[in-house]
């Protein structure tokens, strides 16, 4: 049996997605990190941007997360985010209305929300 982590993506308002996976890349303030079953212990504080997921069973789960925190220990992984939503749960009509209306209101911070999602949805990292 190939080795796995146990992950737990939560958001303030919910539990997002649960389950074993191999490999879980995230933006932190201290760059992208890749964890993989044996990492060295972490805790760091997110950034806005998709999280990729490696499933145990060969799949890829694309969140996008807007800020909170990582934290690995003994192949338990847990990201904490403000806001979390699977790529399959967005609406890209609507982040592409949002992105232009950011622009346009020179909106950074909205600006950077959406291109997240539509990234996520794109499965960019």
């Amino acid at each position: 049996m190939a080795a796995e982590l146990h992950v737990e993506l939560v958001a303030a308002d919910r539990s997002v997605w649960s389950g074993k996976a191999t490999l879980v890349i995230a933006r932190t303030t201290s760059g992208d990190i890749g964890v993989m079953p044996g990492h060295q212990p972490l805790l760091g504080v997110l950034e806005s941007g998709p999280v990729t997921i490696r499933t145990s069973e060969g799949g890829t789960v694309v969140a996008a997360v807007h800020g909170g925190f990582i934290s690995f220990s003994d192949d338990k992984l847990s990201l904490l985010a403000e806001i979390a939503e699977l790529s399959d749960e967005i609406d890209v009509k609507r982040a592409e209305r949002a992105l232009e209306r950011a622009k346009a209101e020179t909106d950074a911070a909205a600006e950077r929300r959406a291109d997240v999602r539509l990234r996520a949805v794109a499965g960019v990292h």
